[in-house]
């Protein structure tokens, strides 16, 4: 393995090996094709059927149910991927396998008839399950040894999540609501199709990294208790082989297992299909909530008690962590509106319609945006051309096609937007910002945590929650003239621009530093089932998204809209307190963890 490693740095592009920009490329089309398809959905559902580009007029309640059991099921299905990878496939298949399904689930959605739909969306859960987390895998074996140049990676790696989502985005979401629904779909499916070509033919880059497990492992031990006494450090140790999981907690990991699945199916089913799963009440409690409720007190019977049987410096980490859990589920519930609730609020509630000097400023701002970023990422696609053409010519030819592709597009869509006086924004445009705020932010957040003004974890998830409520309560404000029950209105573009900024400045405080945490805090042995954990936290976050996003016109009927934003401000800065006052309790069950 070690052989492998050291020939793949021997082609360096930009200080890190060409085979990790391979993998930021292949990341690049499969968030691409992510977000592309995604922030359709929710446009698709309740567009009219009565329409230029008619959709299938769902209520928004029914859409956002199951969007967001979509959501919420790309976060569970990885830790079976992840599983598969681990015992069979290996990482590097185990990615292309992914992208296979998943361009088969972009195909299927196109053709856009009620069943290829619902085929479509279970291929994209069941693909993104085996993509997810073995491509970040591959990067970690990668830099098996060279651990200095890992945090560098990924956060060129990261770049590649946020240009392909970027991308998406604003391409798909041009096509589908310019041209057609089944272009904005077929066209996130071609792209996904090429990134996977473009990564098998880059195999014999790799070598045996991340080919199919051998059956021996490598015993790695913790690195992270930095401040402890090797006494500890061998209790940390020991405490593990005292703790294997028993049959009870077997049993329990079922038992919860089946009650939040069948949740999951069950909430749209009966709101979409008026199909219920469960038809039954317990107590005037409905079968659905008894369901949830009780897979929810089984999950934390399993956490306590597994918690409890480790010795106090690991339970007390293990504690720590469950708490940053809790507070990642709030935070989600509310972040993920973005691709709900706020896309709704853009297509139907923002003036999209600029003319004169401000559609003038829109535009040349509009083509910076989008011909800048595209300009570096072809540059790096040229210096791994220049690396590794002689290697991986086929590989590299697939993907200049597929950029060439990606230039077309752009350009295309820059000629549209620039004939004629005034210009609509698109409702997907907004979804962009995000993205486009975490590239340039990113760079003065990381500053910021390497400096000695460096908050403690209580701190950034007290800020970050903090930043995600002022980020409603400009939206709030900005929608507190529409009247109740109005089914449209035209606010200023500027709420919703500045309320994406401050929901990415508290995503750069929160999102990359839970699993930094976690793996600082957890014992080796326990890590596995602490990452499984840490995405049904986000799963369950997505499926709240998507339940309270459900409630905007029932809310703003029977309040208005700048009272449904209120509910989104109270709530998160209300929490981001809590983790604020929790620092002391937090940083003594840390035990000197940073």
């Amino acid at each position: 393995m070690n052989t492998d490693v050291e020939n793949l740095f021997k082609d360096k592009v930009l200080g890190h090996p060409a085979g990790l920009f391979v993998l930021f490329f292949t990341e690049m089309w499969e968030r691409f094709s992510f977000y592309g398809m995604r922030i359709l959905l929710v446009l698709f559902l309740t567009a009219p059927i009565l329409n230029d580009n008619p959709g299938w007029e769902w209520p928004r309640e029914h859409a956002l149910a199951l969007i967001g059991t979509y959501a919420s099921l790309l976060y569970l299905t990885p830790i079976v991927g992840g599983y598969v990878a681990d015992k069979i496939t290996g990482y590097r298949m185990a990615v292309v396998l992914g992208c296979i399904i998943m361009t088969l689930g972009h195909a299927s959605m196109a053709i856009e008839t009620t069943s290829t739909f619902y085929l479509g969306l279970a291929l994209l859960v069941i693909g993104t399950g085996f993509f997810k987390p073995n491509i970040t895998s591959i990067i970690s074996e990668m830099y098996r040894g060279k651990e200095s140049k890992k945090d560098g990676a990924y956060t060129i790696f990261y770049m590649g999540v946020n240009a392909g989502a970027f991308f998406g985005m604003m391409l798909c979401g041009y096509l589908a609501e310019n041209y057609g629904w089944s272009w904005g779909f077929g066209l996130a499916g071609i792209f996904m199709m090429l990134g996977m070509l473009q990564f098998l033919l880059a195999g014999s880059l790799f070598g045996s990294i991340g080919g199919k497990p051998s059956g021996v492992h490598e015993v790695e031990l913790p690195q992270n208790i930095n401040e402890e006494s090797a006494e500890e450090r061998k209790e940390a140790i020991e405490v593990e082989k005292l703790n294997p999981f028993t049959v009870f907690d077997y049993i329990l990991i079922v038992l919860s297992s089946v009650g939040g699945l069948l949740y999951l199916f069950n909430d749209p089913l009966e709101k979409i299909g008026d199909i219920n799963l469960v038809p039954f009440e317990f107590m005037g409690v409905s079968g659905t909530n008894v369901v949830i409720l009780s897979a929810l007190a089984l999950f934390l019977l399993l956490l306590v008690t597994r918690i409890s049987r480790y010795l106090p410096l690991v339970r007390d980490r293990i504690v720590a962590v469950s708490i940053f859990g809790l507070f990642t589920v709030f935070f989600f519930s509310f972040f993920e509106q973005s691709l709900g609730s706020m896309t709704l609020f853009a297509r139907d509630y923002t003036d999209r319609t600029l003319v004169g000097n401000s559609a003038s400023i829109f535009k040349v701002v509009d083509a910076l945006l989008t011909t800048v970023p595209l300009m570096i990422i072809t540059w790096v696609l040229f210096l791994l051309a220049k690396k590794t053409f002689s290697r991986i010519g086929l590989s590299n030819v697939i993907l200049g096609v597929a950029f060439a592709g990606l230039w077309y597009l752009v350009i295309i869509r820059l000629i549209d937007k620039f004939s004629g006086e005034g210009t609509e924004i698109d409702a997907t445009w907004f979804g962009i910002l995000n993205s486009f705020f975490i590239i340039t932010l990113a760079p003065i957040f990381s500053k910021w945590w390497e400096s000695k003004y460096n908050p403690s974890a209580a701190m950034k998830y007290g800020i970050g929650l903090i930043l995600l409520g002022l980020g409603f309560a400009i939206l709030s404000y900005g929608a507190s003239d529409i009247p109740s029950g109005a089914k449209t209105a035209s606010v200023s573009i500027i709420f919703l621009i500045l309320a994406y900024l401050f929901h990415t400045m508290g995503e750069l405080c929160i999102s990359p530093v839970g699993l930094s945490y976690l793996s600082k805090l957890v014992p080796p042995r326990m890590i596995g089932f602490m990452f499984g954990v840490w995405y049904l936290a986000i799963a369950v976050g997505q499926k709240a998204a998507g339940t309270m996003g459900g409630m905007i016109d029932k809310i703003s009927e029977e309040y208005s809209m700048g009272a449904f934003f209120l509910i989104f401000t109270l709530i998160p800065i209300g929490v981001g307190f809590l983790a604020i006052l929790l620092n002391p309790i937090l940083k003594k069950l840390m035990h000197g963890i940073r």
